[in-house]
C-alpha cells in the first residue's frame, strides 16, 4: 500500500476499508479518486469474503470537504469540460452507493461536505461524531447542490432540507440525525474501537449490531426547536416570498436566515428551490442525479460559479459580484435553462434502470 496514493485500500477482517488520502486538501474528491472507489467497490461487491465496506478521511479533520473546487475552478476558466466528466463518474459512484448490496459504513467525522456528503450520505450505516459539521454549501459558491444532494434534503422533514440548501449552513450530529443525513451517533473516541470491532463480524447482519452496540444519544441539534418557523417561512412558491416571509416572522433566527439567503447567488437560490421541489416529485435517486447533471453543467458555464469560488475559495475576500446581482433579476426562463435536456450528453443514470456499471 503506497501511502501517498490519494485512496488508501485494505482489508481487516472481512471489511473492505476505503481511506480517503489527502488530508492537507481535507480529502477533496478528484477524478482518480473517484475512479478508484468506483473500482474498489466493484471488487467488493464480487469478493466473497467481504461482507461490508467502510469508508473513512485521512487526518484528524474530516471525512472530505467536497470536490476538488479548485481544479474545477481553473477548468471553467479556461473553458474546458473535464469537470462534466469528472462529474458523470461521481455521481454514478453516487448511485453505486446507494444500492450497494452489503453493508457501506461511512465515518462521517469532522468536516463531510458537498461530495463528501456524496460519498457518505447514500450508504446505509453513516455514523457521525461530536466533531461532523456536515452542510451542501453550493449556493455560497455559485452552484447547485449536487451528488444527490437535492434528493437526500428533499426527503428531510417539512423544509428542513429547503432552509439548509438556500443558507448553506453547516449542522452537527443532532441535526444531521433529524434531517436524516445520518444514522447513528458514536463519540469519537470510540471509533477506533468500533473499527477494530466491525473486523470481528462474520456476516452483515453483525455489521449494523455492531454499530448499534456503540451509538448513543447525540448532543442536541438546534434545528428542532426552529421547526414551526422554518416550515412555514420556506415553505413559500417562490425565494424572493422565503425571504419575505423570513424577515417578517418576528424571530430574529429566522431573520438572520434571510440576511445569510442574501449573500448566495440570486442565480443559485433559484435553481436550488426549483431543484428541490423537482426532486421531491421525481422520487428515485438515479433521476434526480440525472437532474443534477444538468443543472452542474449549467452551472459550470455561467459566470457566478467562477466568481463565487474565486470570492470564497480563491481570493478569499468573501464579496463576489454575482451576475445578476439580485433575485429579481433572474427570470423563471433563466432558471429553465438549467434544466433542459442535455442531449446526447445527458448522464441517463434513469433511463438504465439504475445501472451503474
Amino acid at each position: 500500500m503506497n501511502h501517498e496514493d490519494p485512496v488508501l485500500l485494505h482489508t481487516e477482517g472481512r471489511v473492505r476499508h476505503i481511506t480517503l488520502n489527502r488530508p492537507r486538501a481535507l480529502n477533496a474528491l478528484n477524478h482518480v479518486m473517484v475512479a478508484r472507489i468506483t473500482e474498489a467497490l466493484a471488487e467488493a461487491e464480487h469478493d466473497d469474503s467481504v461482507i461490508a465496506v467502510l469508508i473513512t478521511g485521512a487526518g484528524e479533520r474530516g471525512l472530505c470537504a467536497g470536490g476538488d473546487i479548485r481544479s474545477i475552478y481553473e477548468d471553467a476558466r479556461a473553458g474546458g469540460s473535464e469537470s462534466m466528466d469528472f462529474w458523470r463518474d461521481e455521481y454514478r459512484l453516487n448511485a453505486r452507493i446507494a444500492r450497494f448490496p452489503k453493508p457501506y459504513v461511512a465515518i462521517m467525522d469532522g468536516i463531510v461536505m458537498g461530495g463528501g456528503v456524496g460519498v457518505s450520505a447514500h450508504g446505509d450505516v453513516r455514523v457521525v461524531t461530536e466533531r461532523s459539521r456536515i452542510a451542501m454549501p453550493e449556493t455560497g459558491i455559485g452552484f447547485v447542490p449536487d451528488v444527490g444532494g437535492t434528493h437526500l434534503l428533499g426527503a428531510a422533514p417539512g423544509e428542513l432540507g429547503t432552509h439548509l440548501a438556500l443558507t448553506a449552513e453547516a449542522v452537527g450530529a443532532g441535526d444531521a440525525l433529524l434531517c436524516g443525513l445520518a444514522d447513528h451517533f458514536v463519540p469519537s473516541q470510540r471509533l477506533a474501537e468500533l473499527t477494530a470491532d466491525l473486523a470481528g463480524c462474520g456476516t452483515a447482519a453483525e455489521i449494523e449490531e455492531t454499530v448499534l452496540r456503540y451509538a448513543s444519544p447525540a448532543p442536541e441539534g438546534e434545528l428542532a426547536a426552529h421547526r414551526e418557523w422554518i416550515d412555514a417561512c420556506y415553505g413559500a412558491a417562490s425565494v424572493e416570498e422565503i425571504v419575505e416571509r423570513l424577515d417578517n416572522s418576528g424571530v430574529p433566527a429566522a431573520k438572520q436566515a434571510a440576511e445569510t439567503i442574501l449573500t448566495k447567488s440570486p442565480t443559485s437560490l433559484k435553481v436550488t428551490l426549483s431543484a428541490l421541489r423537482r426532486a421531491r416529485r421525481i422520487g428515485s435517486l438515479e433521476a434526480v442525479l440525472d437532474q443534477e447533471y444538468r443543472t452542474s453543467c449549467t452551472a459550470f458555464t455561467r459566470p457566478d460559479f467562477v466568481e463565487g469560488v474565486r470570492a470564497q475559495i480563491i481570493d478569499k475576500d468573501r464579496d463576489p459580484r454575482w451576475s445578476p446581482a439580485a433575485l429579481a433579476g433572474v427570470t423563471d426562463a433563466d432558471v429553465a435553462l438549467f434544466f433542459a435536456p442535455l442531449g446526447d450528453r445527458e448522464l441517463g443514470l434513469a433511463t438504465t434502470s439504475g445501472s451503474t456499471d
